[in-house]
């Protein structure tokens, strides 16, 4: 039915991660999530146990990559579609996906409004499918193709870019988890002011891929460092 929400089956194998994609999921009209699960193994019983519509699915699992787990979802008749999501930017991992109809690809860290935009755009292309087991002329092949595509509006608030919050990531990343980027650190390391850098960071907090702590050095007020969740 047209008003049931599409379940989303959450396949991710760190949890703050996992957690993050869950609620971000469920903040998205139209779609639920179904269960959560953090292995290859569990991903492919609960596709047998469970009904899932669509898989957001991590490609680097601890028992097996997303892309095997494509293979024998397709070759047990699960015609679930798949959202894949990766931290690597391997070119070949990007064209296997392709290949096996993954209908949209992520690369983290992402926010919620990227996302957002990947599913709302995939429930354009579900809700623009034929009524019919056919199409019948090439406008609406195209019209169908048109909907799996993302929105092009933006995917960060207004006064921030997606190129400054991409290297705000990275440095935020890269560095070590056991010591985090004060915000005047982290305006050094990316070129940017104290203040957009910490702008940037809070709203890497908010979107759970980022924690803040306090770091204590001496009398005085603690300082505010910030440090990659993952």
């Amino acid at each position: 039915m047209a008003d049931t929400p599409l379940q989303v089956l959450v396949v991710e194998d760190e949890p703050v991660a996992a957690q993050a994609h869950a609620a971000y999921v469920a903040r998205v009209d139209g779609f639920a999530v179904a269960r959560t699960v953090g292995t290859a193994a569990a991903a492919l019983q609960a596709l047998a146990a469970t009904r899932v519509d669509v898989v957001l699915l991590d490609m680097n699992l601890p028992d097996g990559h997303g892309l095997d787990v494509i293979r024998r979802m397709r070759a047990a008749g699960h015609r679930a579609d798949v959202i894949a999501v990766t931290s690597a930017r391997d070119l070949e991992v990007v064209r296997g996906a392709v290949s096996l109809g993954v209908v949209q690809y992520l690369l983290k860290p992402f926010v919620f409004a990227t996302l957002r935009d990947r599913l709302e755009a995939h429930l354009a292309y579900r809700r623009q499918l034929p009524s019919s087991a056919r199409v019948d002329t090439q406008a609406e092949v195209d019209e169908v193709l048109a909907g799996a595509r993302p929105s092009p509006r933006a995917s960060v608030p207004k006064g921030m870019s997606e190129d400054l919050l991409s290297r705000v990531t990275r440095a935020l990343r890269d560095g070590t988890r056991d010591s985090g980027l004060s915000a005047s650190e982290l305006g050094e390391a990316v070129g940017v002011s104290r203040v957009t850098a910490r702008r940037y960071a809070e709203y890497l907090c908010d979107a759970r891929v980022v924690v803040r702590s306090s770091r204590y050095a001496g009398q005085g007020r603690p300082e505010v460092e910030y440090r990659w969740a993952g």
